[in-house]
């Protein structure tokens, strides 16, 4: 398992978002996996998003494959972490690169966490994997606004489905 970990360092990101919002996207790890947990979307997006418990499982159990890796972040304001994201890709391709169980804390959400996070998110993967053409995420089919959120900020329809959530892919330009 460390193996996995040398392959992919870890590394804390900070970054500002289109308001001048800087937030830092810091790994989950043994120090703040607990307040990870924590973290709860509005009742009427819960049917549209894992919860974090349900994210870090997929860390270990791998449902996507034996050949998926994953790396969950968490989002912090300051001190006070404000949200979860976590990037899932397969090495050696160039468009096997996921945003997966992406979650602003129902507290802190409409301040602009989550669009500064998901362009954090987009740059690390861009720096980490230079081979990425391609981001992708799925949205469920009634998430009209992450539909809006994530089409408003590039994403486009590439017309799969994996059940009720539509893949969304992200062009990488150099």
């Amino acid at each position: 398992m460390q193996e996995r970990y040398k392959k992919s360092p870890r590394k804390q990101m900070k970054t500002k978002g289109a308001n001048h919002l800087e937030i830092q996207l810091k790994p989950v790890n043994r120090d703040n996996w607990m307040t990870a947990l924590t973290l709860k979307v509005l009742d009427n997006q819960q049917a549209f998003v894992p919860n974090v418990c349900v994210s870090l499982a997929k860390i270990y159990i791998k449902p996507d494959g034996d050949n998926v890796e994953y790396i969950p972040f968490a989002i912090y304001k300051e001190d006070q972490m404000v949200g979860f994201i976590m990037h899932a890709y397969e090495e050696g391709t160039s468009n096997m690169y996921w945003i997966n169980g992406f979650l602003i804390n129902a507290t802190e959400q409409g301040k602009g966490y989550g669009a500064a996070a998901l362009q954090a998110m987009i740059t690390w993967i861009k720096n980490k994997f230079p081979q990425c053409n391609e981001i992708r995420l799925t949205v469920h089919v009634n998430n009209f606004i992450g539909r809006q959120f994530y089409t408003s900020r590039g994403f486009v329809t590439t017309g799969k489905w994996f059940g009720e959530e539509e893949v969304l892919k992200y062009d990488v330009v150099d």
